[in-house]
């Protein structure tokens, strides 16, 4: 009970708390990243899956451009009764 009691903490307990406060910045930065690189790796499977599922369904030349491949699902979309079933797949989130 002897302690003496300061209203400004120490040069040395500063520097701790400031160390603290940059180890967690640092933890916190670390976290951010793994949580990115999550969605991403998510991110480029869903794409990859929905490709093969593209390809698999169309088996179009692998010699098409993405923009050809692109011309051709805009083609798809606009046959008749496309937007309904685009609409109904939206809201329901089944597959038809």
């Amino acid at each position: 009970m002897n302690e003496k009691i300061t209203a400004h903490p120490s040069k040395e307990e500063r520097e701790k708390v400031l160390k603290e406060i940059r180890q967690l910045e640092n933890r916190q930065k670390i976290l951010e990243n793994k949580q990115r690189n999550e969605e991403r790796k998510a991110r480029t499977r869903r794409l990859i899956e929905r490709g093969a599922i593209l390809e698999g369904i169309f088996p179009l030349p692998p010699n098409l451009s993405g923009v050809e491949v692109k011309a051709f699902l805009i083609a798809l979309s606009h046959l008749p009764g496309a937007a309904e079933l685009t609409a109904n797949v939206s809201k329901s989130g089944d597959t038809p």
